[in-house]
This record gives C-alpha cells, sequence and structure tokens, in this order.
C-alpha cells in the first residue's frame, strides 16, 4: 500500500489519491454489454445458453431451480452453516422490519385531506454474485427485505457452477425468503434477462444487487434503454475506508482492509490517520496476515490501488473520507460516537475497535448492498422501501375546494396554464 501526505497535495494530486480503479468504465466494456443486450433482445434463452455455456463453462437446458435442486443443497449445506444462515435471517428480517415506512395522513385545510400509501414493486430481480466467492449473504440481504415489502415475484439470479447447479448456500440463503425463484444466470446476460425478459425468465420491474464493473455496467444500460427499467443503486466494486487514531489496534485495521481486499482485484481500501506509528503498524500487519490469506492473490492486486493516507487530525479525516464517500466507514477511533454526526457521507459506518466491517456484510442485521463509486453522496443502502414505491392520495370536499381552490388558481394563472385555473374555478363556482 501506498504512503501519502495529504497536506503535501495540491487539490489535483488529491483528487487523484481519492480515484477509484475502475472509475471510468472502458469503452470496451461498454461496448460488449451493449451487444449482450442487443443478443439477448434478438435470441431469448438460446443467446442465454450461449454465453452460459462461454462465461461459466456450463451448458443449461433449464435455467430455473427447481424442487430437487432446492432438497440437494439443504443436505449439501453443513449443519453449522445452515444455522448460521438462520441466525444471520433473523436478525435482517428484525432489523428491516422495524425501518418499514408507514402510511400517513394530514388535513392540509379544512376538508383535504392528503395521504401517502406505500405499495410493492410488483417484480423484483435480485443478482447474487458468486464468481471466485458465493455470497449466500447476499441473498439474505435482498430477499428478506424483497419479502418484507411484499413484492409478488421475486427472481434470483446466480451464477452457476461448472457441474450446473448454484452453490447450496446461495439456495438455502434463498430459501429464507419462501417462494423466490431462482435462475442459474450470471454476469451481464443475468441482467439483461431480468431487465428484458426472455421465454423462461419474466421482465422484472426493478433490478437489485452488487456486481463487477460488467455487472454494475449492464444496470446502467438497462436502467437507460427505452422503455427501461428502475435499478437499486450503482453497486460496484467493494471498498472500505478505515479512521484510526493513535489507540486503534494494527492488526484489528489490517485485519478489516483485507477483508475488503480479498473480494476483488478491483476492490479499494483505504486507511486514514493522524498518527505514524499507527500507520507503519498497520502497514507491517497487512504483510503478515497477508502472507496468510488462502486468496492473498487477488487481495494483492486490490491493494495496488489502495493508500496509506496522513492527514493532520481526526476532523481532517473527516473531511477525506466525505470528499470519498465509501461504501463502508470504520471509525476506529477513541469516543467514535463524537464524530458520527460529523460523517455526512457513507453508505455504512462501523464505530470502534470492536465493529468489524465483516459484522455488517452477514448478520449485525443492516444490509450490505451498499452504494460504491461515491455514490453514498446521494444513495442509500438498501431497505424495504427500496422495494416499494409510496403513492400520494388527495381527497377533497366541496369544503376543501373552496379552502385550497384559490390558491391553486391563482398559481396557475401565474404560470399561464388556464386550463389548470379553469378545471379549479368550475368547482369553486358550483362548491359556491
Amino acid at each position: 500500500m501506498k504512503r501519502i501526505d495529504w497536506n503535501a497535495l495540491d487539490e489535483r494530486e488529491r483528487e487523484a489519491v481519492l480515484r477509484r480503479p475502475v472509475q471510468a468504465v472502458s469503452d470496451a466494456v461498454r461496448d460488449r454489454v451493449e451487444a449482450i443486450f442487443e443478443d439477448v433482445a434478438a435470441r431469448g434463452d438460446d443467446a442465454l445458453r450461449d454465453y452460459t455455456a462461454k462465461f461459466d463453462g456450463v451448458t443449461l437446458a433449464d435455467f430455473e431451480v427447481g424442487t430437487d435442486e432446492f432438497a440437494a443443497a439443504r443436505a449439501a449445506v453443513p449443519a453449522d452453516v445452515q444455522s448460521a444462515i438462520a441466525e444471520a435471517a433473523s436478525r435482517i428480517e428484525a432489523f428491516h422490519r422495524a425501518g418499514v415506512a408507514a402510511p400517513y395522513e394530514l388535513e392540509t385545510a379544512p376538508g383535504l385531506l392528503c395521504q401517502r400509501v406505500q405499495r410493492p414493486i410488483a417484480r423484483v430481480g435480485l443478482y447474487v454474485p458468486a464468481g471466485s466467492a458465493p455470497l449466500p449473504s447476499t441473498a439474505l440481504m435482498l430477499a428478506i427485505p424483497a419479502q418484507l415489502a411484499g413484492c409478488r415475484e421475486i427472481i434470483l439470479c446466480t451464477p452457476p457452477r461448472k457441474d450446473g447447479s448454484a452453490d447450496p448456500a446461495v439456495l438455502l440463503a434463498a430459501q429464507q425468503a419462501p417462494g423466490v425463484r431462482v435462475f442459474k444466470l450470471g454476469g451481464a446476460q443475468a441482467i439483461a434477462a431480468m431487465a428484458l425478459g426472455t421465454g423462461s425468465m419474466p421482465r422484472c420491474d426493478k433490478l437489485f444487487g452488487p456486481g463487477n464493473s460488467w455487472v454494475d455496467e449492464a444496470k446502467r444500460q438497462a436502467l437507460q434503454r427505452p422503455g427501461g427499467i428502475a435499478i437499486d443503486m450503482p453497486a460496484g466494486p467493494s471498498e472500505v475506508l478505515v479512521i484510526a487514531d493513535a489507540g486503534a489496534d494494527p492488526a484489528f485495521v489490517a485485519s478489516d482492509l483485507l477483508s475488503q481486499a480479498e473480494h476483488g482485484p478491483d476492490s479499494q481500501v483505504l486507511l486514514v490517520s493522524d498518527n505514524d506509528a499507527l500507520l507503519d503498524a498497520v502497514a507491517v500487519e497487512v504483510e503478515l496476515q497477508l502472507a496468510r490469506l488462502p486468496r492473498a492473490a487477488i487481495a494483492t492486486q486490490a491493494l495496488a490501488a489502495s493508500r496509506l493516507v496522513r492527514v493532520g487530525d481526526i476532523a481532517q479525516a473527516i473531511e477525506v473520507s466525505d470528499a470519498y464517500a465509501p461504501e463502508h466507514l470504520i471509525l476506529a477511533v477513541r469516543e467514535p460516537r463524537d464524530w458520527l454526526d460529523r460523517v455526512q457521507n457513507a453508505g455504512s459506518i462501523f464505530l470502534g475497535d470492536w465493529t468489524p466491517e465483516a459484522l455488517g456484510d452477514y448478520c449485525s442485521g443492516s444490509n450490505h448492498v451498499l452504494p460504491t463509486g461515491g455514490a453514498a453522496r446521494a444513495w442509500s443502502g438498501l431497505s424495504v422501501a427500496s422495494f416499494q414505491k409510496a403513492i400520494t392520495v388527495q381527497d377533497a370536499s366541496r369544503a376543501g375546494i373552496a379552502a385550497a381552490g384559490p390558491c391553486a388558481a391563482t398559481l396557475a394563472h401565474a404560470e399561464g396554464l388556464q386550463a389548470h385555473a379553469r378545471a379549479v374555478e368550475l368547482r369553486l363556482e358550483r362548491a359556491a
């Protein structure tokens, strides 16, 4: 990891330090994803079979997981993993249920009632990566809030293994939300299938889930196509920023950095500290722990784009973090809650020495599908509300139109919209 003195840099150099390794999608990726969309639109399931054979190395007659494969998956998952999945699911459900948005109503004028009601998105498409590390935790994070939202149909795509099966733990996690339909499809072609619909895949109304740069670009293109569907957020390669003071444990900090670096070669980790000794100790710990990691080769590639940043004080560290807007922010400082209100931009925040980011990845209860690439400046992590739409309702009586109508008519005339004004004035005349 490269050592940087923040206060020795000019504005342009600071921007370069905070630039993500995949911030600019290559023209080649953009063009290939566009070609996949066009092919799936033209050939449907035949195109999906060809891409699955090409990218996943397996030819599938049917993409949807059937009853027998679900049963086999349950038998294949060790008992302790099954127990952990159930335990995590219970916390995730409890946290997300507590945050369900409540409808409300208000009489804004005598005889004029306004309401806001929630409705589930009818059909949602969930993407659960597999790649080098299947992610049953992501299936929990997506399927449980979708079920709590009341979505009529929940479609989940995950890449097949070489033997043509889906990862058993992912299937078991998906079943924590009964009724989820699982399809063995991965990559940009899975996103295209859910966005467009094919013979076997129903067209979804909104897409959810993280992925690599190909999946992230496919979601963007799905959103931009004519008649395109909604997406949850930009959710590309994972990232963490750790703010640590002199009292932080170097071994803890190094483990947090490596836990994100091992996600993939395009992940990024940053450590920001006001203490030289801490930065030095963490650098040593990273090398020691890296040597023992099974995924050391992947983590090493990610560390090449990662930084150790020296700042003047913790207040400046918060400023650096807000400029970066990390997916995950760890405040490994003394009295971390004293700094919480200073933080404006982060997908999820982890307070103190005893709260590793990995806890949120699996079973704290909060959602780990979070905005990346700086999108935390304006986007939030997933919640039940992500799977719903809010509809406003207005109900005016004669007294209501009499009370609020003159205001509407005046504003309509001011805007030069006479038909708007007349629609109100007719009713005012009748009401009088």
